[in-house]
């Protein structure tokens, strides 16, 4: 960190927190349209799901172990192992395969509508793992979103015509990543009080990385790849599944996490447009409209989400 970037910070915490979290929910954001960049369509398929998944974990995986190594970082004792293994399988296996199998028939500015979901589904895994009672209107909001998601998935899929029901099964294994992600995080933030955020995500890596490495190298390409695609792959494994936690966990430590969570609700709308100059997308009135609309109720939904009183009913 450079003397001027240590000076805002410490000068104005709650402003370079905001910076900090702006940073990471856009290298989040991008995650989508690069997933997609990197595995292809289904009529031009470039690196396969698989490998996608795998290989970002060994790219983080690396970069994390040489962290864990340079910071002297302790094990994890047995019980924390536990809760980093739920998230490994939620946030490095779950949510990128999923991912990237959908990506391969929808866009990412399709997908950018089912994931703004991500925020609600948290909460609703911490209230389900950590047994937190919400408001009534945290989950009137969270079926409301959810509803939302459906009739879009299902206007999708009507516009497409009826040989296109293969669009609802993307739209079913976006969800599935949205419910992977979501339990990952909670299990994630269940250690890091005690292990910190940053070594939070790079243990999560590490633990990946003797099924990683092999799997990736099974699953190699073996046709040619086009250089973008790979490109695309680095960033996912540099970016989107370690470096990035280091910008949000950081901004959420310095500007609270209350205030900087809500950069969150940015995150669908910077994924459409980055999805414009990166794949050649256009932005159509349907995807903006519900993307709005899914927001909306998420922001709302996270309004509702307050503690309850000691002894309230939830």
């Amino acid at each position: 960190m450079s003397t001027k970037a240590f000076g805002l910070t410490q000068s104005h915490p709650v402003l370079a927190g905001t910076l900090l979290g702006l940073v990471g929910v856009t290298v989040f954001a991008l995650t989508l349209p690069m997933t997609r960049l990197a595995t292809g369509t289904a009529d031009a398929p470039q690196l396969s799901p698989w490998f996608v998944t795998w290989a970002r974990c060994a790219i983080a995986g690396c970069l994390s172990l040489l962290f864990l190594l340079t910071t002297r970082s302790p094990r994890p004792s047995a019980p924390q192992a536990r809760w980093l293994g739920l998230s490994l399988l939620g946030n490095a296996l779950g949510y990128p395969l999923l991912l990237a199998w959908a990506l391969r028939h929808v866009s990412a500015s399709h997908a950018a509508v089912i994931t703004a979901l991500l925020p609600l589904a948290t909460a609703a895994a911490a209230a389900w793992l950590l047994h937190q009672r919400a408001r009534l209107g945290f989950w009137v909001f969270a079926v409301l979103g959810s509803a939302l998601v459906a009739v879009y998935s299902l206007l999708r899929a009507h516009g497409a015509g009826v040989g296109h029901s293969g669009l609802v099964w993307a739209d079913a294994l976006l969800v599935g990543a949205v419910v992977a992600a979501s339990l990952g995080y909670v299990a994630g933030a269940q250690v890091t009080p005690a292990l910190g955020a940053e070594r939070v995500i790079s243990w999560v890596c590490v633990m990946a990385l003797p099924v990683a490495l092999p799997m990736a190298w099974w699953t190699w390409p073996e046709h040619s790849i086009r250089p973008e695609s790979w490109w695309a792959l680095a960033y996912v494994g540099v970016f989107s599944m370690w470096a990035g936690f280091f910008a949000w966990f950081r901004g959420l430590a310095l500007g609270g996490a209350l205030r900087v969570s809500q950069l969150q609700l940015f995150q669908p709308f910077i994924s459409i447009a980055a999805a414009v100059p990166l794949l050649g997308e256009s932005i159509d009135a349907l995807t903006l409209g519900f993307a709005l609309a899914v927001v909306a109720t998420v922001f709302a939904g996270r309004r509702m989400n307050a503690p309850l009183p000691a002894g309230a009913k939830p």
